[in-house]
């Protein structure tokens, strides 16, 4: 069947597309499939199966090599600096925002154009064999592991657990793989690469320099190298991809500045995990300030047994930092050493903006669930 690309929003159907009709917690796709049929869908994909044998089917008859990248954190800015990378030497598609599931890879998959040379494909992971599964959709030439931290490991129980679950991208990537070699449980992750490994250097000087303006931080640094690492393979170069770092930006709130009556505020509130959190300070105490910085911390969800103490080595590394003002919404952040507390965010909303005047600097991060974002509106 001839088609152009594919949708499971019947109201984003367009004539030639494919319509995914999925049965969800909230309504049923199937409902809309006469609507689809309407506005020219080529055809209707009904459940989960047959929506990964779809793309399946379709990915092996694409030319592009296929780049998996999944870790604990930064895939998705990593995915979108090895597309910056990759774009130099060809026709890229990526995954939008953060389609890393289930749903999101196949689709990606099938709205993937035949001419591309490359298909780049966030994977995501919650539940020990996701990444098995992605990967027999996907069937990746290449995979890159950001790192291996504490995200989601509610369900995996250790580090090391999340380490085999990150580490099958690289032992199902037919051509190599791409870790740092820095990365805390490196050794695992050697242990299950059947192909070759690219050990980067997480910190190389040039592309620090490079990165100054654009995105700070070692964390940015260290996802840039990876990303530089793998591109390269590909055919990339370094003076290429630095001018290809020209106007980058991140999709959606990754540590997006926003200006205010005078206030600079940083929204990084799209995600948050431990070790993000930690990053994400550190770059906000360097950050240059003509007042006074503020941290606004929110709760992390799906760190098991381990929250409250997780959730505490965060807060503990914000006031370790000197930071002024460290504010904790959330149930799980309220009960942390800060100097302002709250369990709900309403009544923070009510005072805020005279806890901070011009010339500050405010850092707002949590889980997207937390939706301190609004705290902007």
């Amino acid at each position: 069947m001839e088609f152009s690309g594919a949708t499971f929003d019947s109201r984003l159907v367009k004539p030639g597309m494919l319509f995914v009709a999925l049965k969800g917690e909230k309504c049923d796709g199937r409902e809309f499939i006469p609507q689809a049929l309407e506005k020219g869908a080529a055809g209707v994909i009904e459940g989960f199966e047959e929506l990964n044998r779809a793309a399946r089917e379709y990915r092996r008859s694409l030319k592009a090599t296929v780049v998996g990248i999944t870790g604990s954190a930064g895939k998705t800015t990593t995915k979108e600096l090895v597309k910056a990378f990759l774009s130099t030497i060809g026709k890229v598609h990526a995954t939008e925002g953060n389609y890393n599931n289930h749903i999101g890879v196949p689709i990606t998959i099938l709205n993937c154009p035949k001419d591309a040379d490359f298909l780049v494909l966030e994977m995501g992971t919650n539940h020990p064999g996701e990444i098995a599964g992605l990967c027999d959709t996907a069937q990746p030439d290449c995979g890159l592991v950001t790192n291996v931290g504490t995200a989601h490991i509610e369900f995996f129980g250790t580090k090391d657990g999340i380490a085999r679950e990150k580490g099958v991208l690289l032992a199902r990537a037919a051509r190599f793989g791409v870790v740092s070699r820095e990365n805390a449980r490196l050794d695992i992750l050697r242990s299950m690469v059947k192909g070759e490994l690219t050990e980067a250097d997480p910190r190389l000087e040039w592309m620090a320099r490079a990165l100054e303006d654009i995105l700070p931080g070692e964390h940015n640094l260290s996802n840039a190298c990876l990303a530089f690492a793998l591109a390269e393979r590909l055919g990339a170069t370094r003076g290429k991809c630095i001018a290809a770092l020209d106007g980058f930006s991140l999709p959606g709130a990754r540590w997006r500045k926003i200006e205010k009556d005078g206030v600079t505020y940083i929204d990084d509130t799209y995600n948050a995990n431990p070790d993000a959190m930690i990053a994400a300070l550190d770059t906000f105490a360097k950050t240059p300030c003509d007042g006074k910085r503020v941290a606004v911390l929110g709760d992390m969800f799906e760190l098991g047994e381990r929250s409250a103490e997780l959730h505490r080595k965060v807060f503990a590394h914000a006031m370790s930092l000197g930071i002024p003002l460290v504010i904790g919404v959330g149930e799980a952040s309220s009960k942390c050493l800060c100097h302002l507390a709250y369990k709900t965010l309403e009544p923070l909303k009510k005072k805020f903006r005279l806890d901070v005047s011009a010339g500050d600097i405010v850092l707002l991060k949590a889980s997207h669930a937390m939706k301190l974002g609004s705290l902007l509106d």
